[in-house]
């Protein structure tokens, strides 16, 4: 009897304080900070995400739901009332609703296990909970379907390349006509979705949850000095008709713990490589290019083009060593600095990715320089990029 007595009334879903730890997780904050500055364990945090495949939920906030609801503060009301003995007329008169609606509030969200308590707090979490009203997925209902979902995630396809193959496979089954974002559902919300989370492994990005995109217009200014973007490039750079106009980037290794810096000149497509054995960092980016155009004729020091990456802080402190100045392209488009990112690619063959980058010497560096800077290049005539930019030094 006694543990009948003392049954529990089940854990309270805190909807408002989840809430408010997505609004902070989107801002930026850590899962573990978040939890720490709303007071709640870590493993809520992880839990939460887990449940919801690393994205928030798609669920009104408090403030923009409509007033025919019942709120928080009304049930809080509706439980101090119900407490004082107040039957649901008296109830329904002093707060201004219909009577219909708090005898429905108070036969919904009271339980039996609450022992004829209404309890506000509870009662709201469980009308929130209610409101998101879950349904099942299309692959969680359809075992056929769900196995030749299955089946195309082993071979490695995208959601997407299912999804247009369903359609063109099956065109008089409409219910297989899925969007590739049901799938995707149906992998980050493992069993509720009908797909072993495991199969995450599968997509190209191997990620086990998923990721909020971010949107190029909406980047943070990353640096203090003003930058110029490529719009205010001279023009004749677009033309490729001198030596000494270069584009840059970083190539990093695994967990970008390291990274070597490139500098490929436009016209030529002559390589350096800038060694970072220690970090690369702002500073360290900023000293490695200084060393590097330091030792280069001033004749070919005209113009950098580099992307919007943080290690570029110190840009105001590079210009003074090019005549005409840095330049970033916009962000999000890597095809402005076309030439590096295609000589990043044949780099890739002697620095793969996901290796420690650290562990080439300045030497190997410079071995790998001479390697591409006298190999025939087809866009180039199938002359080689120093044969090039040493008859430029020479005009």
């Amino acid at each position: 009897m006694e543990g009948v007595l003392m049954a529990r009334r089940g854990p309270k879903r805190r909807l408002d304080v989840e809430s408010e730890y997505w609004r902070l997780v989107l801002s930026g904050v850590g899962t573990v900070e978040a939890c720490h500055a709303l007071g709640i364990g870590r493993k809520t945090g992880y839990r939460w995400r887990a449940e919801n495949g690393g994205l928030p939920p798609a669920r009104l906030a408090e403030s923009a739901r409509s007033s025919r609801f019942l709120s928080l503060l009304e049930r809080q009301r509706i439980a101090a009332l119900r407490a004082q003995g107040l039957g649901v007329r008296a109830i329904a008169d002093r707060m201004g609703r219909s009577p219909s609606t708090i005898s429905r509030e108070l036969r919904r969200n009271t339980l039996p296990h609450d022992r004829g308590v209404y309890d506000g707090d509870l009662a709201h979490a469980r009308a929130r909970q209610r409101a998101r009203r879950p349904r099942q997925g299309r692959l969680l209902e359809d075992a056929q379907l769900r196995a030749e979902v299955q089946a195309k995630l082993e071979l490695d396809w995208s959601p997407e390349q299912i999804a247009a193959y369903l359609r063109s496979r099956w065109p008089g089954r409409p219910s297989w006509h899925v969007c590739h974002e049901t799938i995707y559902q149906a992998l980050y919300h493992g069993g509720k979705g009908g797909l072993s989370r495991s199969l995450t492994r599968r997509l190209r990005t191997g990620r086990p949850l998923r990721k909020r995109r971010r949107r190029p217009d909406q980047r943070q200014p990353r640096f203090i000095a003003p930058a110029l973007l490529i719009d205010h490039r001279p023009a004749v750079v677009e033309l490729r008709h001198r030596v000494g106009d270069w584009e840059g980037d970083l190539i990093t290794g695994r967990l970008n713990q390291s990274a070597i810096a490139t500098l490929v000149d436009r016209k030529s497509r002559y390589l350096r490589l800038v060694p970072l054995p220690a970090r690369h960092d702002a500073q360290a980016v900023r000293d490695g290019l200084l060393a590097v155009l330091d030792g280069l004729p001033l004749a070919v020091r005209l113009t950098l083009t580099w992307d919007q990456g943080a290690e570029m802080a110190c840009h105001d402190q590079i210009a003074p060593f090019l005549s005409e100045g840095v330049y970033f392209a916009h962000a999000g488009s890597p095809w402005q600095r076309g030439t590096n990112e295609n000589t990043n690619g044949l780099l890739r063959q002697y620095f793969p990715k996901r290796t420690d980058l650290s562990v080439h010497t300045e030497a190997d560096l410079r071995a790998i320089e001479e390697r591409l800077n006298n190999r025939p290049r087809k866009t180039l005539g199938w002359r080689t990029p120093a044969d090039i930019f040493h008859e430029g030094l020479a005009l």
